[in-house]
């Protein structure tokens, strides 16, 4: 017999005590041990959203969280907003603009709209649209949905209600979400809109951080090994050869802030944060641990670059090895698939190592671009994964 957990939550204002076993979902709890049937099952990799629901306020997704990690957290269904004033409104606007069909998404979708009514201070489509990302519907097209959250947020907006404040250090409960307390800490500052106020030096170390996913990549520079690694320590030459990233202050010698640039079309969202960075020139190694949001979507990136900066093969050349980990939160986390992250950042590794190299040898000028083309680096990535394939199936049929 499996090992179990004895656990205690609210569920829809209702006190719940029962024995789980270790690796039951939280989503399969409901269904199955309190017969709660609206939050449906999709994908089950946390995708689509069918879902979402509460936690201590917070959507997430259910098929994801273990039911054990919410032991008294306060757990709330679409059930348990049938009198929710909120939801009975986007209900009877769901229904007006046409907004669902096979209804199979829509109970994790009022979740999430709910929670973008609550704090969109404007019935701002970009922003809804970004919002309800995480959300998948196969039959709409998103139209209708998109129109009926808009009605909503005019409509109250109208009323004088306004949208709740966001408070950046809020964490969500039980679940595990609060990322990046540890670096507030460490001494970090949380993620802002605006470019951070300047706070008192850090005086302790970057704090543990288990990523998601990690990969490890290596690129040769035409310079001596002290020479690179001596560029790595001026924090505002390194943001220059990186695209996107934008330098707003160096508070401390081992911390800096600011953020980066993500260019999508004609969205541009700045991820911005604070990084501590750790140097040791007798090993010529270094750390940097960063945390950063675009704190109006409230999509969270937390990363961890190590390198450390050996002769290369040539004489006068050095290699940098570079061991990258990272975890994403929010709408964004959906796009985090391991495959495409390292095809990614391996081409802007490329453009990184290339504007380092033009940097010491005087070939780059101030001023590298200053947003990422992700639609570009998508299709050069999948290109080059295409070309691969090609080419194995080609050796097959010889």
């Amino acid at each position: 017999m499996s090992p179990t957990l004895s656990i205690s939550l609210s569920v829809n204002r209702r006190a719940v005590s029962l024995e789980v076993e270790p690796r039951t979902h939280l989503a399969d709890f409901l269904r199955e041990a309190l017969n709660l049937t609206g939050t449906h099952l999709g994908c089950e990799h946390g995708v689509c959203g069918a879902c979402t629901l509460l936690v201590d306020g917070e959507p997430i997704r259910s098929c994801i969280t273990l039911a054990g990690a919410c032991d008294g957290a306060e757990v709330t269904t679409i059930e348990g907003l049938d009198d929710d004033e909120i939801a009975i409104e986007l209900r009877a606007a769901f229904n007006r603009e046409h907004a669902l069909q096979c209804g199979y998404c829509t109970a994790g979708m009022l979740v999430s709209a709910r929670d973008l009514v609550l704090r969109l201070r404007e019935a701002d489509e970009r922003r809804i649209r970004l919002g309800l990302s995480g959300n998948l519907c196969r039959c709409t097209g998103y139209v209708g949905i998109v129109r009926a959250v808009r009605s909503v947020i005019a409509a109250r907006r109208e009323r004088g209600i306004a949208a709740i404040a966001v408070n950046p250090q809020r964490g969500l409960g039980p679940v595990g979400g609060r990322i990046g307390l540890s670096l507030v800490a460490a001494g970090a500052a949380m993620p802002k809109t605006a470019p951070p106020r300047v706070s008192p030096p850090a005086t302790k170390a970057a704090a543990p951080f288990t990523p998601t996913d990690s990969f490890e990549q290596t690129f040769t520079v035409g310079r001596p090994p002290a020479e690179v690694f001596a560029a790595f320590g001026r924090i505002r030459e390194i943001a220059d050869c990186i695209p996107g990233a934008v330098v707003d202050s160096e508070p401390a010698p081992n911390r800096v802030e600011g953020g980066i640039r993500v260019r999508f079309g004609p969205i541009s969202p700045v991820f911005r944060g604070a990084a501590l960075i750790e140097r040791d020139e007798d090993s010529l190694t270094g750390r940097i641990l960063g945390i950063g949001a675009d704190a109006g979507e409230r999509s969270t990136m937390q990363g961890e670059i190590r390198y450390r900066v050996v002769d290369g093969e040539e004489p006068g050349t050095a290699r940098v090895e570079l061991m990258i980990g990272y975890a994403l939160k929010g709408a964004l986390a959906q796009f985090g698939r391991p495959g495409l992250v390292r095809n990614l950042a391996g081409r802007m590794i490329s453009e990184f190592s290339s504007n380092l190299e033009g940097r010491l040898t005087g070939r780059l000028s101030e001023g590298a671009p200053r947003s990422i083309n992700l639609p570009g680096l998508v299709l050069n990535s999948l290109g080059a994964r295409l070309a691969g394939w090609i080419k194995r199936l080609l050796a097959l049929s010889e």
